[in-house]
């Protein structure tokens, strides 16, 4: 079986620290780690990927950013007839990667989603750019276009019709994501990485340690 190169990496660059000092409460957990990448300057830490399934049982990933962080979890935006709120809307289990190479931290996520209100969608809405708008109307998301030319003529066409504010499409919103399990990964050296992991059970996070 020929391929690619073997890629060789033993993460002897990992800082070898300990995850030991960890908190009671995931969400607060996440808030930390996520300060920390933040201010060490990680490329994007606010990016995560998120996986859906689709009726027909096929999962599909894709990369969108983490909007805000409330104490019932996570909230990423998106149009409401896309491929992922297609999946979504069939099966609400979502699961979620974020991945900070500058910590050597990963943290995975998997839980279910909801639509946010729509006054918390509205008021994200119009703090965005206005190209960033205008788009919002434009793209028809995951559906087939004929060229660039076409998705430019709709921006042309939105630009026109909304010449000062740009009202939020009724087709476009954030959904939360409620977590159920929690998993912090800290890379150790010899892939003996630091994992731990809490489920909701009952109302309360269970703690465990499981092996790399």
């Amino acid at each position: 079986m020929s391929g690619l190169d073997h890629i060789k990496n033993d993460h002897s660059d990992f800082l070898k620290r300990e995850l030991k000092n960890y908190l009671s409460d995931p969400l607060l957990m996440f808030k930390k780690w996520y300060q920390e990448a933040s201010e060490k300057n990680c490329a994007s830490p606010h990016a995560m990927s998120i996986s859906t399934v689709s009726q027909s049982g096929q999962p599909s990933s894709r990369t969108v950013y983490m909007k805000e962080l409330l104490e019932e979890g996570i909230v990423f935006y998106t149009n409401y007839n896309s491929k992922k709120a297609q999946d979504l809307a069939h099966n609400p289990k979502i699961a979620a990667l974020f991945f900070w190479y500058c910590t050597e931290q990963q943290v995975r996520i998997e839980g279910v989603v909801e639509k946010v209100p729509k006054e918390l969608s509205d008021d994200y809405f119009a703090s965005r750019p206005r190209i960033s708008q205008i788009g919002a109307w434009a793209s028809e998301q995951s559906q087939e276009i004929e060229g660039r030319e076409t998705l430019e003529e709709r921006v042309g066409y939105f630009e026109k019709k909304f010449p000062n504010t740009v009202p939020r499409p009724q087709h476009w919103g954030g959904y939360l994501i409620k977590p159920h399990y929690f998993e912090f990964w800290q890379g150790r050296l010899g892939r003996l990485h630091d994992r731990i992991c809490y489920t909701l059970s009952e109302n309360k996070w269970l703690v465990k340690r499981i092996a790399p």
